[in-house]
C-alpha cells in the first residue's frame, strides 16, 4: 500500500493510531476471524470492535466478507496489507505541485463500441451474462467495478475544472488494466490505445491477462480464479515534451496539442482492428485487481500573475 503526506491518506494513519486496531492487525495477520472473536480475543464488546473494524476496513488495511455460519452470518475479517510505504514531499513538489483532480468510475464511459469476448460486473455480482455487449448499457454498469472487451473502444468525459489563471502544465492519467484473454493468460499481448479530446497520445502493449489462480489484491472472493484477476498500474503524462506512460515516451504529442483548457475532455481506451496485437482490454476499478482506484486524471498547472 502506498500512502503519503496529504489529507487522502488520513484514513491510514487513523487507523494506525489506536493499540486496539493495533492488536487487531497482529490478529488477522496470523488467521481470518470474526468480529465476536477478535473482540473475545480483546475483551472488548462487538459493537466497540466494530467501530475498530470499520476504521481498518475504511482505510484498506482490512477487508471483511459475510459468511453463513451455525449461528447466522458472520462478518469474517482478513489482513490484506503487508506493507505501507510513506511518500514525503520534495522540495521542487512543494515548489510547483498544484493540480486539479478528478476521480472517474470505471463503469461512469459515455460511448462504446465494443466486440466480444467481454463482460462487465460490480463487486457484488456479474452484470447480466458474458459475452454479450448489450449488457454495457445495462443502468447497473454505474457500479462496475471491472470490464472487458476484445475489440473496440469506451469513451469517458472528463470535467476540466482549470480557472483562467491557471496555466496547464501537465496532465496525468492513470489507472489498472491489461489484455483481454479467454479465461486469463499471461503472454496475450495487446497493443491499448489512448486518445485524449480525438487525438491519439500514444499506444501501449499489455503483456497479457493475469489471473492463473493468483487472487488480486482486491478482487472479490466470490470472483472466478480462471479468469482475469488484476491488472498492471500505468501512469499515462502528457506535458510540453511529449506523452510518456512510466516514465517510457510514447509519442510526441504534447500537451498544447490537446486542447485541455476546454471545460470538458473525452478519454478513449481502444484497441484498434488493424492493431498488431488484438488482445483486448480488461480495466479494473477500485473493487478489484491490485490497485485500490479507478480513472485518475492529475491537471497540473502553474498561476498566471
Amino acid at each position: 500500500m502506498e500512502a503519503d503526506i496529504s489529507t487522502n491518506s488520513l484514513p491510514i494513519y487513523e487507523a494506525l493510531a489506536s493499540g486496539v486496531r493495533l492488536s487487531i492487525i497482529h490478529l488477522l495477520a496470523d488467521k481470518e476471524m470474526n468480529i465476536k472473536e477478535i473482540a473475545e480475543a480483546l475483551e472488548l464488546s462487538s459493537a466497540i470492535m466494530t467501530m475498530h473494524i470499520r476504521k481498518l476496513e475504511k482505510a484498506g488495511i482490512i477487508k471483511t466478507k459475510m459468511v453463513p455460519g451455525k449461528g447466522g452470518t458472520k462478518k469474517v475479517c482478513s489482513l490484506i496489507t503487508k506493507t505501507i510505504e510513506i511518500s514525503f514531499p520534495q522540495k521542487s513538489d512543494i515548489q510547483e505541485k498544484h493540480y486539479h483532480k478528478t476521480v472517474v468510475s470505471v463503469g461512469h464511459y459515455t460511448d462504446f463500441e465494443i466486440k466480444p469476448t467481454c463482460g462487465i460486473a460490480t463487486s457484488q455480482n456479474v452484470i447480466g451474462i458474458f459475452d454479450e455487449p448489450r449488457y454495457f448499457l445495462d443502468p447497473e454498469r454505474v457500479n462496475a467495478g471491472i470490464f472487458w472487451f476484445g475489440q473496440g473502444f469506451v469513451e469517458y468525459k472528463v470535467p476540466n475544472y482549470l480557472m483562467k489563471d491557471e496555466e496547464p502544465t501537465e496532465l496525468e492519467i492513470s489507472m489498472e488494466l491489461c489484455s483481454e484473454a479467454p479465461y486469463a493468460n499471461d503472454n496475450w499481448p495487446s497493443d491499448i490505445s489512448f486518445f485524449l479530446n480525438g487525438v491519439l497520445i500514444g499506444s501501449w502493449t499489455s503483456p497479457g491477462d493475469f489471473g492463473g489462480g493468483k487472487k488480486g489484491k482486491y478482487t472479490p472472493d466470490w470472483w472466478w480464479d480462471e479468469i482475469n484477476q488484476y491488472g498492471l498500474l500505468k501512469v499515462l503524462k502528457v506535458n510540453s515534451v511529449g506523452t510518456f506512460i512510466d516514465g517510457q515516451q510514447i509519442s510526441n504529442v504534447t500537451i498544447d496539442q490537446l486542447n485541455v483548457n476546454q471545460n470538458l475532455w473525452t478519454f478513449r481506451l481502444a484497441v484498434l482492428e488493424d492493431a498488431k496485437h488484438v488482445g483486448g482490454l480488461t480495466l479494473f476499478g477500485s473493487s478489484f485487481g491490485n490497485y485500490n482506484q479507478d480513472i485518475i486524471f492529475k491537471l497540473y498547472y502553474q498561476k498566471n500573475e
